[in-house]
Protein backbone atom coordinates (compact mmCIF):
# COMPACT_ATOMS: atom_id res chain seq x y z
CA UNK A 1 0.00 0.00 0.00
CA UNK A 2 1.94 3.21 -1.28
CA UNK A 3 1.73 6.76 0.96
CA UNK A 4 -0.13 8.32 -1.57
CA UNK A 5 -3.31 5.76 -1.23
CA UNK A 6 -3.39 5.81 2.41
CA UNK A 7 -3.57 9.36 2.52
CA UNK A 8 -6.42 9.54 -0.22
CA UNK A 9 -8.41 7.10 1.81
CA UNK A 10 -7.85 8.65 5.21
CA UNK A 11 -8.82 12.48 3.87
CA UNK A 12 -11.67 10.27 1.59
CA UNK A 13 -13.17 8.53 4.94
CA UNK A 14 -12.53 11.51 7.54
CA UNK A 15 -14.49 14.12 4.90
CA UNK A 16 -17.62 11.77 4.42
CA UNK A 17 -17.69 11.20 7.81
CA UNK A 18 -18.20 15.02 8.52
CA UNK A 19 -20.24 15.27 6.13
CA UNK A 20 -23.38 12.97 7.93
CA UNK A 21 -24.81 14.92 10.73
CA UNK A 22 -26.09 12.99 13.60
CA UNK A 23 -29.83 13.08 13.14
CA UNK A 24 -29.41 11.95 9.40
CA UNK A 25 -28.78 8.35 11.29
CA UNK A 26 -31.24 8.91 14.40
CA UNK A 27 -28.00 9.45 16.56
CA UNK A 28 -28.59 12.50 19.21
CA UNK A 29 -26.79 15.88 18.01
CA UNK A 30 -26.19 18.66 19.79
CA UNK A 31 -23.82 21.87 20.48
CA UNK A 32 -21.73 20.16 22.50
CA UNK A 33 -20.02 18.09 19.42
CA UNK A 34 -16.59 18.51 18.96
CA UNK A 35 -16.52 17.23 15.40
CA UNK A 36 -18.34 17.91 12.60
CA UNK A 37 -20.51 15.09 11.74
CA UNK A 38 -20.20 12.00 13.50
CA UNK A 39 -18.20 10.44 15.53
CA UNK A 40 -15.41 7.16 15.23
CA UNK A 41 -17.34 5.38 17.50
CA UNK A 42 -20.65 6.04 15.69
CA UNK A 43 -19.64 5.44 12.40
CA UNK A 44 -17.72 2.16 13.98
CA UNK A 45 -21.75 1.04 15.57
CA UNK A 46 -23.39 1.89 12.58
CA UNK A 47 -21.10 -0.70 11.15
CA UNK A 48 -21.06 -2.99 13.19
CA UNK A 49 -17.38 -3.10 13.79
CA UNK A 50 -15.32 -1.81 16.42
CA UNK A 51 -13.95 0.99 17.13
CA UNK A 52 -10.06 0.21 16.88
CA UNK A 53 -11.21 -1.70 13.67
CA UNK A 54 -12.75 0.85 12.02
CA UNK A 55 -9.86 3.63 13.44
CA UNK A 56 -7.19 1.59 11.26
CA UNK A 57 -9.18 1.67 8.23
CA UNK A 58 -9.75 5.34 8.93
CA UNK A 59 -5.80 6.21 9.46
CA UNK A 60 -5.63 4.93 5.88
CA UNK A 61 -4.77 0.92 5.86
CA UNK A 62 -7.85 -1.35 4.17
CA UNK A 63 -5.25 -3.93 3.71
CA UNK A 64 -7.42 -7.21 3.67
CA UNK A 65 -10.98 -5.23 4.36
CA UNK A 66 -13.55 -7.45 3.34
CA UNK A 67 -16.42 -6.54 0.62
CA UNK A 68 -19.27 -6.94 3.38
CA UNK A 69 -17.22 -4.90 5.75
CA UNK A 70 -16.71 -2.00 2.90
CA UNK A 71 -20.35 -2.13 2.13
CA UNK A 72 -21.44 -1.35 5.96
CA UNK A 73 -18.94 1.83 5.97
CA UNK A 74 -20.68 2.94 2.71
CA UNK A 75 -23.79 2.44 4.49
CA UNK A 76 -23.08 3.67 7.77
CA UNK A 77 -21.53 7.03 5.82
CA UNK A 78 -24.17 6.92 3.48
CA UNK A 79 -22.09 7.07 0.22
CA UNK A 80 -23.71 7.31 -3.24
CA UNK A 81 -23.20 5.09 -5.97
CA UNK A 82 -20.20 7.01 -6.80
CA UNK A 83 -18.30 7.50 -3.38
CA UNK A 84 -19.11 3.91 -2.88
CA UNK A 85 -17.57 2.56 -5.92
CA UNK A 86 -14.79 5.09 -4.89
CA UNK A 87 -14.09 3.70 -1.45
CA UNK A 88 -13.82 0.26 -3.31
CA UNK A 89 -11.38 1.28 -6.15
CA UNK A 90 -9.27 2.97 -3.28
CA UNK A 91 -9.59 -0.64 -1.25
CA UNK A 92 -8.78 -2.43 -4.43
CA UNK A 93 -5.06 -0.17 -4.48
CA UNK A 94 -4.45 -0.89 -1.07
CA UNK A 95 -4.49 -4.57 -1.61
CA UNK A 96 -2.73 -4.77 -4.81
CA UNK A 97 0.65 -6.23 -4.81
CA UNK A 98 3.04 -4.89 -1.82
CA UNK A 99 5.71 -4.84 -4.09
CA UNK A 100 6.11 -1.34 -5.78
CA UNK A 101 3.64 -1.17 -8.71
CA UNK A 102 5.15 1.09 -12.02
CA UNK A 103 3.54 4.04 -12.57
CA UNK A 104 1.61 2.94 -15.95
CA UNK A 105 1.66 5.23 -19.03
CA UNK A 106 -1.22 5.45 -21.15
CA UNK A 107 -1.08 4.40 -24.59
CA UNK A 108 -1.89 6.56 -27.48
CA UNK A 109 -6.01 6.67 -27.34
CA UNK A 110 -7.14 4.57 -30.51
CA UNK A 111 -10.48 5.46 -31.53
CA UNK A 112 -12.26 2.18 -33.68
CA UNK A 113 -13.65 3.22 -36.65
CA UNK A 114 -17.00 1.87 -35.56
CA UNK A 115 -17.09 4.03 -32.58
CA UNK A 116 -16.31 7.31 -35.10
CA UNK A 117 -19.16 6.33 -37.50
CA UNK A 118 -21.41 5.86 -33.85
CA UNK A 119 -20.53 9.49 -33.43
CA UNK A 120 -21.16 10.57 -37.09
CA UNK A 121 -24.33 9.10 -37.03
CA UNK A 122 -25.21 11.00 -34.26
CA UNK A 123 -26.61 14.50 -36.29
CA UNK A 124 -28.76 16.26 -33.66
CA UNK A 125 -26.74 16.81 -31.18
CA UNK A 126 -23.23 16.99 -29.70
CA UNK A 127 -21.59 13.66 -28.93
CA UNK A 128 -17.87 12.74 -28.20
CA UNK A 129 -15.97 9.99 -26.28
CA UNK A 130 -14.21 11.41 -23.37
CA UNK A 131 -11.88 9.35 -20.57
CA UNK A 132 -11.39 9.92 -17.37
CA UNK A 133 -9.17 12.11 -17.31
CA UNK A 134 -11.30 14.82 -18.92
CA UNK A 135 -9.15 14.23 -22.90
CA UNK A 136 -11.61 14.53 -25.63
CA UNK A 137 -11.20 11.55 -27.61
CA UNK A 138 -13.39 11.94 -30.64
CA UNK A 139 -16.34 13.62 -31.70
CA UNK A 140 -18.96 14.36 -34.34
CA UNK A 141 -19.18 18.04 -36.07
CA UNK A 142 -21.78 19.51 -33.89
CA UNK A 143 -19.18 18.36 -30.56
CA UNK A 144 -16.31 20.26 -32.66
CA UNK A 145 -18.37 23.30 -33.01
CA UNK A 146 -19.48 23.15 -29.44
CA UNK A 147 -16.02 23.35 -27.94
CA UNK A 148 -14.39 25.55 -30.43
CA UNK A 149 -13.19 27.37 -28.00
CA UNK A 150 -11.36 24.60 -26.03
CA UNK A 151 -9.96 24.03 -29.02
CA UNK A 152 -8.59 27.24 -30.27
CA UNK A 153 -7.42 28.10 -27.00
CA UNK A 154 -5.13 24.76 -25.99
CA UNK A 155 -2.37 23.60 -28.11
CA UNK A 156 -2.09 20.15 -26.54
CA UNK A 157 -3.92 17.05 -28.37
CA UNK A 158 -6.04 15.78 -27.35
CA UNK A 159 -7.84 18.68 -26.06
CA UNK A 160 -8.43 18.03 -22.04
CA UNK A 161 -11.30 20.04 -20.60
CA UNK A 162 -9.53 20.15 -17.18
CA UNK A 163 -6.70 22.17 -18.52
CA UNK A 164 -9.17 24.31 -20.60
CA UNK A 165 -11.41 24.90 -17.03
CA UNK A 166 -8.68 25.28 -15.02
CA UNK A 167 -5.41 27.08 -16.29
CA UNK A 168 -7.88 29.08 -18.74
CA UNK A 169 -10.35 30.31 -16.40
CA UNK A 170 -11.29 33.62 -18.53
CA UNK A 171 -12.19 31.54 -21.51
CA UNK A 172 -13.63 28.79 -19.63
CA UNK A 173 -15.93 31.39 -18.24
CA UNK A 174 -17.39 32.19 -21.18
CA UNK A 175 -18.06 28.87 -22.63
CA UNK A 176 -19.42 27.67 -19.15
CA UNK A 177 -22.07 30.00 -17.22
CA UNK A 178 -22.16 28.39 -14.25
CA UNK A 179 -17.96 27.72 -13.87
CA UNK A 180 -17.82 26.86 -10.29
CA UNK A 181 -20.50 23.80 -10.99
CA UNK A 182 -18.56 23.06 -13.82
CA UNK A 183 -15.17 22.90 -12.10
CA UNK A 184 -16.34 20.79 -9.35
CA UNK A 185 -18.19 18.16 -11.79
CA UNK A 186 -14.52 18.26 -13.53
CA UNK A 187 -12.89 18.05 -10.39
CA UNK A 188 -15.06 15.16 -9.09
CA UNK A 189 -14.58 12.88 -12.41
CA UNK A 190 -10.66 13.48 -12.14
CA UNK A 191 -11.07 12.28 -8.69
CA UNK A 192 -13.29 8.91 -9.30
CA UNK A 193 -10.78 8.26 -11.94
CA UNK A 194 -7.84 8.60 -9.98
CA UNK A 195 -8.98 6.03 -7.30
CA UNK A 196 -10.11 3.50 -10.49
CA UNK A 197 -6.40 3.57 -11.95
CA UNK A 198 -4.07 5.00 -8.99
CA UNK A 199 -0.83 4.23 -11.11
CA UNK A 200 -1.85 6.23 -14.55
CA UNK A 201 1.22 8.15 -15.72
CA UNK A 202 -0.80 10.79 -17.17
CA UNK A 203 -2.95 11.12 -13.91
CA UNK A 204 -1.01 11.88 -11.95
CA UNK A 205 1.13 14.47 -14.12
CA UNK A 206 -2.37 16.18 -14.62
CA UNK A 207 -3.16 16.75 -11.25
CA UNK A 208 0.16 17.63 -10.55
CA UNK A 209 0.15 19.98 -12.98
CA UNK A 210 -2.92 21.45 -12.13
CA UNK A 211 -2.27 21.52 -8.36
CA UNK A 212 0.70 23.72 -8.82
CA UNK A 213 -0.62 26.02 -11.64
CA UNK A 214 -4.87 26.38 -9.78
CA UNK A 215 -5.43 27.42 -6.29
CA UNK A 216 -9.08 26.73 -7.33
CA UNK A 217 -8.08 23.40 -8.41
CA UNK A 218 -5.80 22.52 -5.18
CA UNK A 219 -8.79 23.29 -3.27
CA UNK A 220 -11.43 21.45 -5.04
CA UNK A 221 -8.84 19.03 -5.25
CA UNK A 222 -8.79 18.28 -1.63
CA UNK A 223 -12.56 18.11 -0.73
CA UNK A 224 -11.99 14.55 -1.97
CA UNK A 225 -15.40 15.02 -3.68
CA UNK A 226 -16.11 12.28 -6.42
CA UNK A 227 -18.84 11.81 -8.82
CA UNK A 228 -20.57 9.39 -12.15
CA UNK A 229 -22.24 12.47 -14.58
CA UNK A 230 -24.44 9.94 -16.55
CA UNK A 231 -27.66 12.60 -16.95
CA UNK A 232 -28.90 16.12 -16.82
CA UNK A 233 -29.02 19.34 -17.83
CA UNK A 234 -25.86 21.26 -19.74
CA UNK A 235 -25.48 24.48 -20.39
CA UNK A 236 -23.22 26.51 -22.30
CA UNK A 237 -22.51 30.02 -23.55
CA UNK A 238 -20.92 29.99 -27.61
CA UNK A 239 -19.36 32.98 -28.78
CA UNK A 240 -21.14 32.02 -32.09
CA UNK A 241 -24.84 30.95 -31.65
CA UNK A 242 -24.89 32.28 -27.62
CA UNK A 243 -27.21 30.01 -25.18
CA UNK A 244 -27.43 26.39 -25.46
CA UNK A 245 -29.33 24.33 -23.49
CA UNK A 246 -28.92 20.82 -23.60
CA UNK A 247 -30.63 17.32 -21.72
CA UNK A 248 -27.44 15.45 -21.69
CA UNK A 249 -26.80 11.57 -21.53
CA UNK A 250 -23.66 9.52 -20.67
CA UNK A 251 -22.66 5.91 -20.42
CA UNK A 252 -19.26 4.19 -19.85
CA UNK A 253 -18.08 2.15 -23.15
CA UNK A 254 -17.78 -1.33 -21.29
CA UNK A 255 -14.49 -2.99 -23.16
CA UNK A 256 -12.59 0.91 -22.66
CA UNK A 257 -12.44 1.74 -18.87
CA UNK A 258 -12.44 5.04 -17.71
CA UNK A 259 -14.38 5.74 -21.26
CA UNK A 260 -17.34 7.48 -21.62
CA UNK A 261 -19.96 8.45 -24.66
CA UNK A 262 -21.69 11.84 -23.66
CA UNK A 263 -24.55 12.89 -26.05
CA UNK A 264 -26.34 16.58 -25.93
CA UNK A 265 -29.62 16.35 -26.86
CA UNK A 266 -31.94 19.72 -27.76
CA UNK A 267 -35.34 19.66 -27.27
CA UNK A 268 -37.52 20.48 -30.29
CA UNK A 269 -38.25 23.60 -31.12
CA UNK A 270 -36.02 25.64 -28.52
CA UNK A 271 -33.63 28.50 -29.03
CA UNK A 272 -30.88 25.65 -28.81
CA UNK A 273 -32.55 23.55 -31.90
CA UNK A 274 -32.61 26.70 -33.98
CA UNK A 275 -28.90 27.31 -32.76
CA UNK A 276 -27.40 23.94 -33.67
CA UNK A 277 -28.50 24.54 -37.28
CA UNK A 278 -26.41 27.13 -37.06
CA UNK A 279 -23.74 25.51 -35.35
CA UNK A 280 -23.15 22.80 -37.80
CA UNK A 281 -23.32 25.10 -40.92
CA UNK A 282 -20.73 27.53 -39.41
CA UNK A 283 -18.62 24.51 -38.32
CA UNK A 284 -18.66 22.47 -41.68
CA UNK A 285 -17.89 25.84 -43.55
CA UNK A 286 -14.90 26.20 -41.17
CA UNK A 287 -13.42 22.77 -41.43
CA UNK A 288 -13.87 23.15 -45.03
CA UNK A 289 -12.02 26.13 -45.22
CA UNK A 290 -9.23 25.02 -42.92
CA UNK A 291 -8.52 21.80 -45.10
CA UNK A 292 -8.94 24.04 -47.93
CA UNK A 293 -5.62 26.22 -46.34
CA UNK A 294 -3.94 23.19 -45.67
CA UNK A 295 -4.12 21.95 -49.46
CA UNK A 296 -2.73 25.02 -50.57
CA UNK A 297 0.09 24.85 -48.05
CA UNK A 298 0.88 21.52 -49.46
CA UNK A 299 0.94 22.33 -52.47
CA UNK A 300 2.72 25.50 -52.11
CA UNK A 301 5.32 23.50 -50.01
CA UNK A 302 5.56 20.60 -52.68
CA UNK A 303 6.18 23.39 -55.73
CA UNK A 304 8.93 25.28 -53.81
CA UNK A 305 10.74 21.68 -52.87
CA UNK A 306 10.35 20.60 -56.45
CA UNK A 307 11.40 23.71 -57.52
Amino acid sequence: MSTQNSDDVREFLTSRRAKVRPEQVDLPGGPNRRVPGLRRSEVAMLASVSVEYYARLERGNLNGVSEAVLNAIATALQLDEAERQHLFDLARAANASTARRPRSSSRPATIRPGLQLMLDAVTGGPALIRNGRMDILATNLLARALHAEAYSTLRERPVNLARFAFLHRENAERFYPDWDLAADMIVAILRAEAGRDPHGRDMQDLIGELCTRSEEFRIKWGDHNVRRHVTGVKRFLHPVVGDLEFLFEGTELPDQPGWSLNVYMAEPGTPTADALRILASWEATREQEEDTADQNAHSASTARAAG
